[in-house]
């Protein structure tokens, strides 16, 4: 998994395997999700990220 910060654009991506994108849905205004053309979730975009998370430079990984 990466997540990667875009601080000009203010967009915060999660990406989840390393496959092409073939389709994309915008569930939720600013949330975007990307799939593989199996249906697979590729990776999740939010747009307007430090509106949307309350520091979007910080990262906590936890395995439980």
């Amino acid at each position: 998994m990466k997540v990667k910060y875009d601080k000009e654009q203010d967009i915060l991506y999660l990406s989840f395997r390393d496959e092409a994108v073939y389709e994309s849905d915008e569930e939720k205004k600013d949330i975007i999700l990307d799939y593989t053309a199996t249906g697979q979730i590729v990776g999740i975009e939010v747009l307007n990220a430090s509106r949307q998370v309350s520091n979007p430079t910080k990262l906590e990984y936890e395995v439980a």
